[in-house]
Order: structure tokens, then C-alpha cells, then sequence
């Protein structure tokens, strides 16, 4: 096919080449070449943060990023936060503290926070409210997703 680059991601920890049009952005090379629909998408302008990924551990929208430019990198998407049938201390604390309604902002949610907790910026609740204020809730669970994540950080156990 014309105008196809080849494009290698390592995500979740699997080795994927894909073939991808140069203008793909790296959510839909998520969704529909690595067939990984945990990432949504919301906005696709990134104003919502429902798409945001790790890449190379750094938070990322993963709508405004074009896969071309992230070849070679290490992505992490919610399906590969859980380790060993364990869930992430993030997607626990989730849990725990009811931290989702409708659960479509979740995936970002967790992604971001578990970037922004080892940006290690963010030293008291307000702070964490600022940082995470990229990744909306339309349900009004905000409460309960700071608590969810000031548990977490207080813990220290967001690796």
C-alpha cells in the first residue's frame, strides 16, 4: 500500500510492527491495528484525556499523537497495568472508593494518574486535582478519583 510506514511499538510488553498511514494517530493504531480498546476516545482534540497512555512511563494523549512519531517506544495502555492477574494499586484503590460511574473515562484516568504520581510533582491534594484537571469526568466522580489516588500516593505504591 502507497504511504505506508512501518511503525514498531513495544505495548504492554509485546513486540508490535504495524503498517500505518503516516497520519495515524497512535489511538487509532491502539484501537484498530493492535486491537487494544481499553484507550477511548473521547474528544479527539485532546480535551478530555479518555485517550492518555504511558510512553517511555511519561503520560501522553494519545489522540494528538501521531504512532509515526512514537516508533521504537515503550507504550502502556490500562490493559497492561495489572501484572500477573494482580490489579495495579491504582485499580484498586478505583475500586475501592467507587471511583467511576459510567467507567469511560477510567482508562485515562488510571494511565494519568499512575504517570503524574512518578512525575512525583504533586505534593498535597490540591496539587493533584491541578495535575490530573487534563483527564475530565463527565459523571462527577472527581471526588472519589482524588481519593482514590491520594490513597495511592500517601501509600507510596504506585509503581
Amino acid at each position: 500500500m502507497p504511504g505506508v510506514t512501518e511503525v514498531s511499538l513495544q505495548i504492554n510488553g509485546q513486540s508490535h510492527q504495524l503498517k500505518l498511514q503516516p497520519w495515524v494517530t497512535l489511538l487509532d493504531a491502539l484501537r484498530e491495528n493492535a486491537d487494544l480498546t481499553g484507550t477511548k476516545k473521547g474528544c479527539d482534540h485532546g480535551q478530555c484525556g479518555a485517550c492518555t497512555v504511558l510512553c517511555d512511563g511519561d503520560r501522553i494523549l494519545s489522540c494528538l499523537t501521531l504512532a509515526v512519531m512514537k516508533d521504537g517506544s515503550e507504550i502502556t495502555t490500562i490493559e497492561g497495568i495489572a501484572k500477573d492477574g494482580e490489579l495495579h494499586p491504582l485499580q484498586k484503590a478505583f475500586i475501592e472508593h467507587d471511583a467511576f460511574q459510567c467507567g469511560y473515562c477510567t482508562p485515562g484516568q488510571i494511565c494519568s494518574a499512575i504517570g503524574m504520581l512518578n512525575e512525583n510533582k504533586a505534593k498535597s491534594r490540591d496539587e493533584v486535582k491541578e495535575l490530573m484537571s487534563g483527564n475530565l469526568c463527565r459523571c462527577g466522580a472527581n471526588t472519589n478519583i482524588i481519593d482514590a489516588i491520594m490513597e495511592v500516593k500517601e501509600g507510596g505504591n504506585h509503581e
